[in-house]
């Protein structure tokens, strides 16, 4: 029988062993598998896009006429467990069968027939399309930057940012991120759950813009205009061309139009008070916080609106 003083120098001596094969085993079982795949379609004319990601970024940019190619990484989520112990096969998998389809110039990237092989699986696109693409771009959490492909842009993120840098006309929503555009050429329709909007118009179209928390930023805005914000402030440039509707529930208004604007005007501020630089004909008494009148004889009524901020229009 080992003496007791010997069993604790023992014990005490094969504890550290214990611990140091708990402490390697556990890195092993959260580690990531990755892959990639590329593909070059040849296309001719205008191109349709749809790219869809369940998990990873989209990217899209413009390239040479005649082909359209496909970069994508796909990584294993982090946390994967015993029963995604085939997730490396099901990688192999994709890598070899990548989700494409292409019918003529229509081009459908990330649809799986079998949605049980992306499972725990993140995948991010790298798109370069010929200009003049019209681009769909969809992920259930990733952001989503599309470059200046001037077709039309339709964005969508249930949480993560979008960023267009040019295109015929924009139709964007995310949950959770901001949407930051320039030089769209026409019709725009934007909303953001959780997060700021920047668009900056270069050609006349309608304009619906809203945030449920963030600000609103726009300008070159040349057409009708509806714009909101239930918390943040609301910042617009441009020539009202059509009804003007700009409403803020928690924020300022700050509206700048051209020295030769002419336009109906009914602002009204709950707590705040309402100014401009251009010279308004008023329509009954002059009021702080309610204003309503013509500058210049008069034309598209812009309509404003604020439960807590000031009202500027300069």
């Amino acid at each position: 029988m080992m003496p007791a003083r010997a069993l604790r120098r023992f014990t005490l001596r094969a504890a550290p062993i214990v611990v140091a094969v708990l402490v390697c085993a556990s890195p092993a079982q959260a580690q990531t598998r990755e892959g990639a795949f590329e593909r070059t379609l040849k296309v001719s004319g205008a191109v349709d896009l749809s790219v869809q990601a369940g998990s990873g970024q989209v990217r899209v940019q413009p390239g040479a006429a005649g082909s359209v190619r496909i970069a994508a990484k796909l990584k294993s989520g982090g946390s994967w467990t015993a029963s995604d112990s085939d997730i490396e096969a099901r990688i192999k998998k994709i890598e070899q069968n990548p989700p494409i389809d292409q019918q003529g110039n229509t081009v459908r990237i990330g649809r799986f027939v079998d949605e049980d092989l992306s499972r725990n699986i993140s995948i991010s696109y790298d798109v370069t399309v010929p200009a003049g693409t019209t681009v769909t771009a969809n992920t259930g959490s990733g952001s989503i930057v599309i470059g200046a492909v001037k077709g039309t842009v339709t964005a969508s993120s249930g949480s993560g940012s979008i960023q267009v840098d040019g295109a015929a006309g924009l139709k964007a929503h995310t949950g959770s991120g901001s949407i930051h555009a320039t030089a769209i050429a026409g019709v725009i329709a934007a909303n953001s759950g959780s997060g700021s909007i920047t668009i900056a118009q270069t050609g006349a179209g309608e304009v619906k813009v809203s945030a449920a928390s963030g600000g609103v930023t726009l300008t070159g805005v040349n057409g009708a205009a509806s714009v909101s914000s239930a918390s943040g402030s609301i910042s617009i440039d441009g020539r009202p061309a059509g009804l003007w509707s700009l409403n803020s529930a928690s924020g300022g208004v700050s509206m700048t139009v051209p020295p030769d604007a002419a336009f109906d005007l009914d602002a009204r501020t709950s707590s705040g008070s309402v100014s401009s630089v251009h010279p308004v004909t008023m329509s009954g008494e002059m009021e702080k916080r309610h204003v309503i009148g013509k500058v210049r004889g008069g034309g598209p009524l812009v309509k404003i609106s604020t439960a807590s901020g000031s009202i500027r229009i300069k």
